[in-house]
């Protein structure tokens, strides 16, 4: 199926139908055609024709796909409205000592630090841009709140400050390339599938409640995590650019935490109650998909294995 989209992007638009297969939902067949049809909404593909991006054709394989996707991901969680216990649990750390951050503290190699660099880079290339998209669906003080948040994420104005750019500086200080997506042949499923689940949160108004309590998920969790990351890299003797990117996360989203729970959630349940469940999935599914990436990682790393798909062109991607 991922093939067949390839061969579609490569044409002029033409209303030609691709037909739906069925695909494992976490699989890299449906995790990589889904992608390439969200990119279609950022930044695109060189040489492909920007109408492509409203094809009705491609929507309705688009859409085909999400429903396979998200109907899995809902399956896999809990559900329910009970929204304390679920931003409870994601200041308890269950298993101390057991996630990727304190692997990478306490034992991992550069070698290992540098592919987890790879896989979080198809996220942070557009840290911020998929929760851009729900700022025109929410009101008043949640609206407002969510913005300032996202101020902080684009750099407060400074594009050499802006989330992405950091991440950049990080891989150039890391050796490796700062190119938008660069390593994206190299990174599998798990973490693109991430990446896919913010992009259909953020481009279904209906998905507006799981777009902020995946939101919140991911800032109320990211300081505890940084700070390890940055004790990782300060023991392996890292460029300071890669460090920078985990400090400045520390405190910044610190201060996050405090404003997606009280002032985005918050204002958004007095609104509107009847999301309390869609923001209770949001935040069980980003802890969900988040766990399916850490166990991928650990079990590679546990067995000597690389955790990416392509271990030689890695290599070389490295070495520049």
């Amino acid at each position: 199926m991922s093939e067949r989209v390839v061969a579609t992007l490569n044409g002029e638009p033409d209303g030609r139908v691709i037909e739906f297969a069925d695909a494992d939902p976490y699989g890299e067949d449906l995790t990589i055609a889904l992608h390439m049809l969200y990119e279609l909404h950022y930044g695109g593909f060189d040489g492909v024709h920007p109408a492509w991006e409203w094809d009705p054709e491609l929507l309705r394989l688009r859409a085909r796909i999400e429903d396979v996707f998200l109907t899995r991901l809902r399956s896999d969680v809990d559900g329910g409205e009970d929204l304390d216990a679920a931003l409870g649990d994601l200041l308890v750390e269950h298993v101390p000592g057991s996630g990727v951050s304190h692997h990478l503290r306490d034992n991992g190699t550069w070698d290992q630090m540098c592919e987890y660099f790879a896989h979080r880079s198809v996220y942070h290339h557009k840290e911020a841009d998929p929760h851009a998209w729900v700022i025109p669906r929410l009101r008043g003080r949640a609206k407002a709140a969510l913005v300032a948040v996202e101020f902080d994420e684009f750099g407060g104005g400074r594009a050499d400050r802006m989330h992405s750019r950091l991440y950049a500086d990080l891989l150039e200080g890391a050796g490796m390339s700062p190119g938008y997506l660069h390593y994206l042949d190299d990174v599998p499923a798990p973490a693109i599938a991430i990446v896919n689940m913010m992009s259909l949160f953020g481009l279904h108004r209906s998905s507006r409640g799981a777009l902020v309590g995946h939101f919140a998920a991911a800032e109320i969790t990211t300081a505890p995590s940084a700070r390890r990351m940055a004790q990782a890299l300060e023991r392996l003797g890292a460029d300071p650019r890669c460090v920078e990117f985990f400090t400045e996360h520390i405190e910044a989203d610190a201060v996050h935490e405090q404003i997606m729970r009280n002032d985005v959630i918050g204002s958004l349940l007095e609104q509107e109650p009847s999301l309390r469940a869609d923001v209770v999935f949001g935040i069980q599914a980003t802890e969900h998909l988040e766990s399916r990436l850490a166990a991928h990682l650990l079990s590679s790393w546990d067995s000597g294995e690389s955790s990416l798909r392509t271990r030689r062109r890695w290599l070389v991607s490295q070495n520049g």
